[in-house]
């Protein structure tokens, strides 16, 4: 009945139960999850034969009192009861051999698939999902399913199976005293039923929403410290990861306190107390039993069911925290659902080669998810092969967005961006990747060896080659300065690369890749003077033959480009060369002029701005 259930979602369609959305994760090891909750189910039935054995040997003991010792069958009751304990022992560790086996085998799947499924999402989406976001989505999720399938499911269908049993034997030998002691049983499970189902069942969705709120706002926060120390803004900043702090508080304490103290203290008090129902019950028949002459079978049955009673607590328990399981699980493969929904860049089914290094937008429009405006409007502009082309405009006006779409970080909403005279939609996106080099204003190191990092770029490449590579970036300076040179770990052991120092490692990467085309996306824009003129002159040798896109808010970076393009809110507004466009008398002239005015701003002696 578990692995069939179904719910419907609010849309009205049926939506699987978390078992059997597990379960197709769970791939070849399906069969052994079966057969484990079987010998669960046989494990449970076993541990209950014992009871049956000391009922008898309490039978045979009043039947012949007070001459006990004419009682000739106890010892091989007790043997019987010692073989069905240590069977079940044995066989319920085999059960949990089995479903842990699947459970390691299913979350390794789900990492593996939602791992598949972000390497086939386009880069952009990671701009928009931070890192710790989906990590708390993928791999903290799977990790709470193992706890379902390794116990909290074998613990179900355990206790299943035994409850069955124990209706069957509760109404074999005295219905009334076993109706008292399965009483307890339905308080609690009413009791559990009140806490996770109806409006509380949305209660653990909100109550995950809030902790993965929690994990991205503590990722941020952790992550801007610098900047935080510097303008000593700890408090501002700290107001976000607060809120969400307490949000889950909140959350958290409201259905702990409100929802779940009432009845969770009605299941515990009525799970411990089954005994207390069955003594009332048993004081009632004890006169009229009395009375017609059966006593040994009076207390024989009493003391079958008081010793069982003890197993109702033991099997509630067992229920209660595989429902806890169970709800747990289905949240956090909610979260995974949202990993495994990612965009996913699609591929031609016959893809073609790009036909040289060219690169043309062809009323290009595109709207990023969310937004009520176009990023981009109808732009169209063509770059021939080895020529550069300069994208500048005020912040916002789609320069950045424009690059972006090149190696399909984004697919374009209407129009074409082709590379080689290939629509980029129809170029296998693997060997488009190899066709485009990226340099970000930002880039990001790994913590691993400068070799180890550069060498990302094509992992077969030699160490002379990547050697080479760091030189022309100009890193000379950087392999002198640490003892292990190549070998550096990075981020280890007070080893740190300043802002412009990490753009030339960034730029040696792309000279390795040997890419014909190249987008460097304000690569400048955190470097000193100095480290300024050494990217320049490994601008050189990158640029040098290749197809190169440069976007820059510091125009005296692209003064000797081909071609420039000017944009703003997205359209194209101005293009030609850096003198054409300065005496134009247009939007790019007057960044110019701003520019140069920035250059020759200086404080005075007394302090006032000039």
């Amino acid at each position: 009945m578990i692995l069939k259930e179904e719910k419907r979602n609010s849309a009205g369609e049926k939506k699987e139960s978390a078992v059997s959305r597990l379960m197709a994760y769970a791939g070849n090891y399906r069969g052994l999850m079966v057969f484990g909750l079987a010998l669960s189910a046989l494990a449970m039935i076993l541990g209950m034969l014992p009871y049956i054995c000391i009922w008898l040997v309490v039978r045979d003991l009043v039947a012949v009192a007070p001459n006990c010792t004419q009682a000739a069958e106890i010892e091989n009751y007790g043997w019987m009861a010692f073989a069905f304990a240590v069977a079940g022992i044995l066989i319920y560790f085999a059960a949990l051999m089995c479903t842990h086996l699947t459970a390691f085998r299913t979350a390794a799947n789900i990492r593996k698939q939602g791992m598949a499924k972000m390497m086939k999402a386009p880069l952009g989406f990671f701009d928009s999902n931070a890192s710790g976001l989906l990590r708390n989505r993928l791999d903290g999720a799977a990790a709470e399913t193992e706890t379902l399938l390794a116990h909290n499911l074998a613990d179900i269908v355990g206790t299943a199976a035994m409850f069955v049993a124990m209706i069957v034997l509760m109404f074999v030998f005295d219905w009334r005293m076993g109706g008292a002691c399965l009483l307890s049983a339905v308080v609690s499970i009413l009791a559990m039923a009140s806490m996770m189902s109806g409006k509380n069942a949305g209660l653990i969705a909100e109550y995950q929403a809030a902790q993965d709120n929690m994990s991205k706002a503590g990722t941020e926060y952790v992550r801007g410290i610098p900047v935080v120390k510097i303008f000593q803004q700890t408090v501002y900043s700290f107001r976000a990861f607060k809120q969400a702090i307490e949000d889950y508080s909140a959350k958290a304490e409201y259905y702990q306190g409100a929802v779940c103290r009432l009845p969770q203290s009605i299941n515990l008090t009525f799970t411990a107390s089954a005994f207390v129902f069955l003594v009332p019950v048993a004081l009632f028949l004890a006169p009229g039993t009395l009375a017609s002459g059966g006593f040994a079978e009076f207390v024989t049955d009493f003391a079958f069911y008081a010793v069982f009673s003890a197993i109702v607590s033991t099997s509630l328990a067992k229920v209660m925290f595989a429902a806890s399981g169970m709800m747990l699980a289905e949240n956090a493969l909610n979260r995974v659902d949202l990993v495994m929904s990612a965009p996913e860049l699609k591929t031609a089914e016959d893809p073609e080669q790009p036909r040289g290094n060219s690169i043309e937008f062809k009323d290009v429009t595109f709207t990023y998810e969310g937004s009520n405006f176009p990023a981009l409007k109808n732009l169209s502009f063509r770059l021939e092969s080895g020529r550069t082309l300069a994208l500048v405009g005020p912040s916002g006006g789609g320069t950045t967005t424009a690059a972006s779409l090149i190696p399909r970080f984004w697919d374009v909403d209407s129009g074409a961006v082709e590379v080689g005279g290939v629509d980029v939609r129809k170029i296998d996106p693997r060997v488009l990747m190899k066709h485009v080099a990226f340099v970000f204003q930002d880039s990001r190191l790994f913590k691993a060896s400068i070799l180890e990092n550069v060498r990302m770029a094509r992992p077969e490449a030699t160490r002379e080659e990547v050697l080479a590579s760091l030189y022309a970036a100009q890193c000379g300076d950087i392999i002198a300065k640490f003892p292990e040179g190549l070998d550096t770990k990075l981020g280890s052991k007070g080893v740190y690369l300043s802002g412009g120092e990490r753009q030339r490692i960034a730029l040696a990467r792309a000279i390795l890749k040997d890419a014909p085309i190249v987008v460097l996306d304000e690569a400048t824009a955190f470097a000193d003077p100095e480290n300024e003129m050494l990217i320049q002159k490994a601008f050189a040798v990158l640029m040098r033959g290749r197809t190169v896109i440069m976007i820059a808010h510091r125009l005296s970076t692209v003064v000797d480009a081909d071609k420039i393009i000017v944009l703003d809110e997205g359209r194209l507004i101005e293009e030609g060369t850096h003198e054409e466009l300065k005496g134009a008398g247009g939007l790019y002239a007057a960044m110019w002029e701003d520019y140069m005015r920035g250059l020759e701003w200086r404080i005075s002696s007394a302090g006032e701005v000039d």
